[in-house]
């Protein structure tokens, strides 16, 4: 039997793009069909869209045998509608990618073939950021070097979410029940053998970006709690080295005062910047603190990643609602 080549693309509100990734889809399907000998199977997963993109999942769909299509009950995230695809697909290689065409689809190809020749985990690093802004590229870089020096995970710098997995790397992952989910820094985690394929990513063909400042924010938030107790840390050795400066204007002051029988120096100023800045110390480790026990709080619930609303299956023609 061919081995089988799983795609997963998440989708949210991306009825502009969707026709256009149809075709895409379609094209580099036959392409590992006919000239890798393959089977390939496409996982669309509607992250709570609001526009038409679910009609549009289901055309396809009904149109096309090698696609699944699933829908969740609300828009649960980015992070969820991957978890979801990794959960469901079967391929012996699961191929994540982006529904706005950002990444091409031919470089899938690439992907599949590092596979075959023995990688697990197949990253396809950004070279060139097409169509994004200096900041977006500047802050991103940011993000991805800090990451590197303080988690505990190891992933190539400028690595999105555009990657294989092979089977027993998917298995793996999704052994991890984490509520707060960052999955890149998860796969960095699982460790097999790694492969970087290099890529051009290109604008957005049709649409606007759904993430906005606010939720990139979010997302690094993430990923360096997940994945790193350096922010707890940091917070005990400042400190500790804020103690020194106060520590010896003390000490300089009662030594004076003892050996050169002048009177206490009062240095209101000093006890004025003394309180402000260890009442700025504890609210800044007070709100690390709380961060990371709210994630302790949120993954004691136990709660799923996700909900299915409707799903349509190859080969099933009706759609039927699912939990899960």
């Amino acid at each position: 039997m061919p081995e089988l080549v799983s795609l997963v693309v998440p989708i949210f509100n991306e009825e502009e793009c969707l026709p256009l990734l149809r075709q895409e889809l379609v094209r580099v399907a036959d392409r590992i069909e006919r000239e890798r000998g393959l089977e390939v199977e496409t996982v669309l997963v509607d992250d709570g869209s609001s526009d038409r993109s679910w009609i549009a999942i289901l055309d396809f769909a009904q149109a096309d045998p090698r696609v699944r299509a699933i829908s969740f009950s609300r828009n649960f995230g980015h992070q969820a509608a991957l978890t979801c695809g990794y959960q469901i697909a079967r391929g012996d290689a699961v191929v994540t990618l982006d529904a706005d065409l950002q990444d091409p689809p031919d470089v899938v190809l690439d992907l599949v073939d590092a596979w075959r020749a023995g990688a697990d985990v197949v990253y396809a690093v950004r070279t060139q950021r097409a169509g994004e802004s200096w900041f977006k590229r500047w802050s991103a870089d940011l993000f991805y070097r800090l990451l590197q020096r303080i988690g505990e995970t190891s992933s190539p710098r400028d690595a999105g979410d555009f990657r294989l997995l092979s089977r027993r790397a998917v298995d793996a992952l999704n052994t991890l029940h984490e509520a707060h989910r960052y999955i890149r820094g998860m796969v960095g985690w699982l460790g097999f053998r790694t492969v970087v394929v290099e890529y051009w990513r290109q604008p957005r063909v049709a649409g606007r970006t759904k993430y906005s400042l606010f939720r990139m924010l979010r997302l690094a938030v993430s990923g360096i709690v997940s994945f790193s107790t350096f922010p707890l840390r940091l917070f005990y050795w400042a400190g500790v080295l804020s103690v020194i400066p106060f520590g010896v204007y003390v000490l300089v002051a009662f030594v004076q005062w003892y050996t050169q029988d002048v009177p206490m120096p009062r240095g209101w100023m000093a006890m004025q910047l003394s309180i402000i800045t260890f009442g700025c110390l504890n609210l800044l480790c007070l709100g690390i603190m709380g961060e990371y026990v709210g994630r302790i709080y949120e993954q004691s619930k136990n709660r799923p990643p996700f909900l299915v609303r409707e799903r349509l299956e190859v080969g099933d023609p009706h759609v039927h609602t699912q939990a899960r």
